[in-house]
């Protein structure tokens, strides 16, 4: 099975500085940021509520408790909320007009509802279409989230974990490899 290609930092950009100036421009650069900054799944994204985000007192919680119910791995576990996570996650609650009941959706669809994880995954394909890049699907920002883990010396099991993977050899599919890492790779001996 061909894999969810992997946007280059520019290319990220693009799909981002596109969506920004589309409808639903805050909703569609949280569910980007989601996947990109947290490695989050499409299906994870899409049970998110705001309850799951924020803390009783309003404000971006350090970690997010995704249920057993809404992860692929039936197992629950935590999202750790870094600090360019957090800016983004400020920013759309900042953006939200009114104040948002804790039990509901925290990206809702047009209809007011939350997404079902194949809307979203059919959403994040469009996004990336509309800026041209190819290939990519609702799981290159997971696979940029893990990737760039794994180039800057994260402990293999650390990414495992942040991952939600069971097996090792999951999470070592997910890491893609280009030239330039080689050659940086060759030139550290």
């Amino acid at each position: 099975m061909k894999q969810a290609k992997v946007p280059s930092d520019a290319e990220f950009k693009r799909v981002v500085a596109l969506t920004s100036q589309r409808k639903h421009a805050e909703r569609n650069r949280m569910a980007l940021m989601l996947s990109y900054y947290a490695g989050m799944r499409v299906g994870e994204i899409a049970q998110l509520t705001w309850a799951d985000v924020l803390s009783s007192n309003g404000t971006v919680k350090d970690r997010i408790l995704l249920r057993a119910e809404t992860t692929k791995t039936q197992e629950a576990r935590f999202v750790f909320v870094g600090d360019k996570l957090r800016r983004e996650l400020e920013r759309y609650v900042g953006a939200m007009d009114q104040a948002v009941p804790s039990g509901k959706p925290f990206l809702r669809s047009q209809k007011g509802k939350g997404f079902s994880p194949n809307t979203l995954c059919q959403l994040f394909r469009q996004l990336y279409a509309d800026a041209g890049i190819d290939g990519a699907t609702s799981h290159s920002g997971r696979r940029s989230f893990i990737t760039k883990l794994a180039h800057t010396g994260v402990s293999a099991k650390v990414i495992m974990t942040l991952a939600g993977h069971k097996h090792l050899s999951t999470t070592q599919r997910y890491i893609d490899v280009n030239d330039e890492m080689l050659k940086s790779a060759v030139n550290l001996v």
